[in-house]
């Protein structure tokens, strides 16, 4: 084993930067994906605001998708790294292999639910007469590439822990850069319109789950998918579920905010604000992306210290990774409240959208800061193998905290503002509670 894949020697921040830097660089392209797709439609002519509240409400679906990935994915790499800095390579690949086996399973049964019911989860989630021809043209096409997207993303974690942080980021890239390509030419050059953006989508995510399997099956990864290690057993999919269960509970909580956000929207504004939110959600996420890379490249580097038993390295690396992701966030709040305007104006040029618009990113984003305690106590939780307390604060945050104030806020006098202040004021209780729990559970004991 190189010194570039032993997270054990050397500057645990230097480590840390080195799984930090490519992968914020491939979550950066990832999230083109979506966002390309959301900025062409956003601009359709005539049809580009309701469009965009269509794609608003496929966001749940998407998110689920995303969830059961994190469960597999996120789950199984924690151990993975864990493994791995215990030696034990053979547990390592067996881990690898279930988590293929499981996300290959999970992939075939999403597909057909959200294929075959598309339209009535549709209306669940806060479609209108009207929006919902657009959020059903693009949904339709785009659970095809359900098992590609969770092949892909499940376990392109799987290079990052070996020590490939640059081959990582290349899945990414190389599937957004298809995807850029490709909207245009699907959504204006063949008139596919909002059909165009899924489809464009799904080739680049195919291209995606191609290069990650090549990579896992060669000669250059230190550990590989093996045919013989590709079986499920209960003892190791109990651990990856554990582990990887904050991950699908913020994923899957997402989710539920953004139904329950869509439906109040619905009742106290209307389309436009649905349409507005599917453009703020744009926006944290491309602004969350960084603290998100600070937190993934931290997880390995603190599981595989932790299983060499490297304490000391272990609390350096929490103390940088929170320097670090509270410095930035409290500097993109600060771009947030200079240049509202701008931000919403890269999704929409309709006058009241980007006005009305600048207004909820103002609330919506206020205190962003509080967001890194949340993404440091539970990239902590999760690195340590520490599942009760990870999922715990994944249900705080958003369960309990979010839906109870989009439903209250908006009925006791807040109206529609209601819906957009549920985020900050959760993210200020639920960050500061999730990281002074870690602070206190483990950091002062390691």
């Amino acid at each position: 084993m190189t010194d570039g894949k032993d997270f054990s020697i050397g500057s645990v921040k230097r480590c840390i930067i080195a799984q930090a830097v490519p992968l914020t660089v491939a979550q950066v392209v990832q999230l083109l994906y979506n966002v390309v797709d959301r900025i062409y439609i956003g601009h359709l002519e005539g049809i580009g605001d309701v469009a965009l509240t269509g794609l608003g409400i496929t966001f749940p679906v998407i998110v689920l998708v995303a969830a059961f990935t994190n469960l597999f994915g996120s789950g199984g790499t924690a151990l993975f790294s864990i493994a791995r800095g215990k030696k034990d390579e053979e547990e390592a690949e067996s881990i690898l292999g279930n988590v293929f086996a499981l996300l290959a399973l999970s992939s075939v049964i999403l597909f057909v639910v959200c294929y075959f019911l598309r339209r009535p989860i549709l209306f669940l989630f806060g479609a209108s007469e009207l929006s919902v021809q657009y959020a059903d043209q693009y949904l339709q096409i785009y659970v095809f590439g359900t098992a590609f997207s969770m092949i892909s993303t499940g376990l392109n974690g799987y290079i990052n822990a070996q020590g490939f942080p640059r081959m990582g980021m290349l899945t990414t890239i190389l599937g957004a850069v298809i995807n850029i390509i490709l909207d245009p030419v699907f959504i204006f050059g063949f008139g596919m319109e909002v059909r165009g953006a899924a489809l464009a989508t799904v080739i680049s995510q195919g291209v995606s789950a191609v290069w990650v399997m090549r990579f896992l099956l060669g000669k250059k990864a230190i550990l590989r998918v093996k045919a013989s290690k590709v079986r499920i057993t209960w003892k190791r999919t109990k651990s990856i579920i554990a582990i990887g269960l904050p991950g699908f509970v913020m994923q899957g909580t997402n989710s539920l905010v953004q139904i329950v956000c869509n439906n109040q929207l619905q009742v106290y504004g209307g389309d436009l604000y649905v349409g507005i939110l599917t453009v703020l959600n744009s926006v944290r996420e491309i602004l969350s992306l960084p603290v998100m890379g600070i937190s993934n490249g931290a997880q390995p580097v603190l599981g595989y210290n932790y299983g060499a038993k490297k304490n000391g390295r272990v609390k350096e690396g929490i103390r940088f990774t929170a320097i670090l992701g509270i410095a930035y966030t409290v500097a993109a709040w600060i771009v947030v409240m200079l240049i509202p305007r701008q931000m919403v104006a890269i999704f929409s040029n309709d006058p009241q959208t980007v006005a009305i618009g600048a207004q909820m990113l103002n609330l919506y984003f206020f205190g962003f800061f509080f967001m890194a305690f949340q993404f440091v106590g539970q990239t902590t939780f999760q690195a340590l193998g520490k599942a009760k307390q990870a999922v715990f604060f994944s249900l705080f945050r958003k369960a309990i905290i979010v839906v109870p104030l989009t439903l209250l806020l908006p009925a006791v006098g807040f109206g529609v503002e209601g819906v957009f202040l549920a985020e900050p004021i959760s993210n200020a209780i639920g960050g500061l509670a999730c990281f002074v729990t870690m602070w206190v559970m483990i950091y002062r004991k390691l």
